[in-house]
């Protein structure tokens, strides 16, 4: 590890906790495009997504960040975020130093490659439902997704979890309009795929669900 490093990773260790905190708004900016990152946030609670604006003003969301993920690793390799990072919710997050796998300890060099690992796969699964799947399956695929990740962050309760996405949003992560993410949404509760309510999501039949999102049955490998 370089001199700097250690004089970096040195005094962001002697910092009060509460600098080692950083809380955002809704709408509020985790990373500017282009910008050189402060540091790397592991969210701890609330939900934040990254995105890329074409010239008409249309949005593409390209990625979410809900609790326990890493905002973003590959920051660590010296990147710079070219897509910027908003808060959807009030988001509470844990400020990392951007240094390089190789100069954090064990256990953090396997968070590191675990949350790289888990992004490439979910990039690749969200390939082929963007480019292949109907309307219905690309719902179903996101809600089943992001009820797994708070799943294995111990953040559902029974077959419920908060889903605080708007329908514009979800729209934004499809590539459908908000008035076909309606009428989808509407066909997935009359089948009794999903229930919604309150910010809240509730999946009866799991199995159903990921059959709904021609998702193999367990898992979500594409």
């Amino acid at each position: 590890m370089s001199r700097g490093l250690n004089r970096e990773v040195s005094m962001l260790s002697q910092v009060a906790s509460s600098e080692l905190h950083a809380h955002f708004r809704p709408h509020q900016f985790l990373a500017r495009e282009d910008e050189k990152p402060v540091a790397i946030f592991r969210i701890d609670e609330g939900w934040a997504c990254r995105y890329r604006l074409l010239p008409d003003g249309r949005r593409q969301i390209t990625a979410l960040y809900l609790p326990g993920d890493y905002c973003d690793p590959h920051w660590a390799l010296g990147g710079k975020p070219s897509q910027p990072i908003v808060a959807l919710t009030n988001v509470r997050a844990t400020r990392l130093p951007c240094v390089p796998p190789s100069a954090t300890s064990g256990e953090g060099q396997q968070a590191f490659w675990r949350s790289l690992s888990d992004m490439i796969e979910r990039q690749t699964n969200w390939l082929v439902t963007l480019g292949r799947k109907t309307a219905l399956e690309k719902v179903a695929h996101l809600l089943l997704e992001l009820f797994e990740r708070l799943r294995m962050s111990g953040l559902t309760y029974g077959q419920q979890c908060a889903m605080p996405l708007t329908q514009m949003e979800i729209a934004d992560l499809t590539g459908l309009t908000p008035v076909h993410v309606n009428r989808t949404l509407q066909v997935m509760r009359t089948r009794g795929l999903v229930e919604l309510q309150a910010k809240w999501l509730r999946i009866p039949d799991l199995r159903a669900l990921r059959q709904a999102a021609a998702l193999r049955t367990q898992g979500m490998a594409a």
